[in-house]
């Protein structure tokens, strides 16, 4: 069963400046071979160092971590997936998009049952 979504098309859930470049940027186009939830695990854990939109520095393209929550955005996560990155403990990251991807697509009446349990959460936020 899919996580129940605002209903909203995913070229509007993220502001339409930073949904045109991640659109439009190498990265994301190089990520159209990844075909699997896990394998996009495996992209957020070896190349996501911070979960800002955009990237660092003088350069405005969108950061991995937009480019790769788009991707989920793409693949319309079930409940069992969702559950999977919340409770990941490879990668803060990992966890962090699982919660951007509620914030920006889930049904905003489901947002507090799938949050609540996080909110003492004691996970550091520092990767290991």
């Amino acid at each position: 069963m899919e996580v129940q979504t605002s209903g909203r098309p995913i070229d509007s859930l993220l502001e339409k400046v930073l949904c045109m470049n991640i659109l439009s940027s190498d990265y994301f186009k190089e990520l159209y071979r990844l075909k699997t939830y896990h394998e996009v695990i495996d992209e957020i854990y070896n190349q996501v160092d911070h979960v800002e939109p955009w990237m660092t520095g003088n350069c405005r393209g969108p950061s991995t971590a937009f480019c790769l929550l788009y991707k989920f955005f793409t693949m319309k996560l079930t409940v069992k997936q969702m559950h999977g990155l919340l409770k990941h403990t490879d990668s803060p990251y990992i966890r962090a998009i699982g919660f951007l991807y509620l914030r920006y697509a889930a049904d905003p009446k489901t947002l507090w049952s799938w949050c609540e349990p996080y909110v003492k959460d004691d996970e550091s936020s520092e990767s290991s």
